[in-house]
């Protein structure tokens, strides 16, 4: 189960909205599953529009904050401008994290995360 607060959601939203059309890409991060901060990271694939890959270098300035802080990835999150909370076969292909993947719908604002490749869903709480 992941934790959020509305405001780290809408935070979470705020970033994905602004890469629209593009899909945006981040990390939540925090401890026992309660996140206490959103990263976000440039999307550097080369069709941005129809996938993500998150740069290395920011994705490894980030795992090396983590580090520092004594905080954990939590989650990867990125969007679907224009489809819905379900992973697609590029998401299941490149899940190499052994966290939970969360997806935000922007067009529905639904949002859903899952453990890949396997694709068992991870509950989400909301919290004010």
């Amino acid at each position: 189960m992941l934790r959020i607060s509305a405001g780290l959601l809408e935070q979470t939203r705020t970033h994905l909205r602004l890469e629209a059309p593009r899909e945006g890409v981040g990390l939540w991060v925090g401890r026992l599953g309660q996140v206490d901060q959103v990263i976000p990271l440039p999307n550097i694939h080369p069709q941005p529009t129809l996938a993500y890959h998150a740069h290395p270098g920011a994705l490894l300035q980030a795992v090396q904050k983590l580090d520092r802080e004594g905080l954990e990835l939590l989650a990867i999150y990125h969007s679907h401008p224009r489809g819905p909370a379900q992973p697609s076969s590029a998401d299941q292909a490149q899940a190499f994290w052994r966290v939970p993947y969360v997806i935000l719908a922007l067009e529905t604002g639904e949002v859903r995360a899952y453990i890949l490749p396997q694709g068992s869903e991870v509950g989400i709480s909301v919290e004010d």
